[in-house]
């Protein structure tokens, strides 16, 4: 039993920091790629490519959110089964049967 949490845990902390890290190291790539100072690029032409950039990622960030929501999770709703409830949604939403019971809020 104490192994399940254990193992529950991890992939929740690992879920957790996948969702935090990639947008965060993929902000860094962007923004230090396009800090590089090109004499054939002005500043407009960087500017507008980081505005760009940061539109694609807030899309994506959002577009994966709503398909979470599709599949049931509710970011605003009861955390008391937090990590259940995304877990389930995002094999839902990658096309697998949950293998958590679904986690119902009083």
């Amino acid at each position: 039993m104490k192994s399940k949490h254990l193992y529950l845990l991890a992939v929740s902390a690992t879920v957790t920091f996948g969702l935090i890290a990639t947008p965060v190291l993929d902000a860094y790539a962007a923004s230090s790629d396009a800090t590089v100072p090109d004499s054939s690029v002005s500043k407009q032409e960087l500017k507008a490519q980081k505005k760009a950039d940061c539109k694609a990622r807030q899309a994506k960030k959002n577009a994966e959110l709503n398909q979470l929501e599709k599949n049931g999770y509710n970011p605003a709703g009861n955390q008391i089964n937090y990590p259940e409830n995304l877990q389930n949604a995002q094999q839902k939403a990658a096309g697998q049967k949950p293998t958590n019971a679904p986690a119902v809020a009083p």
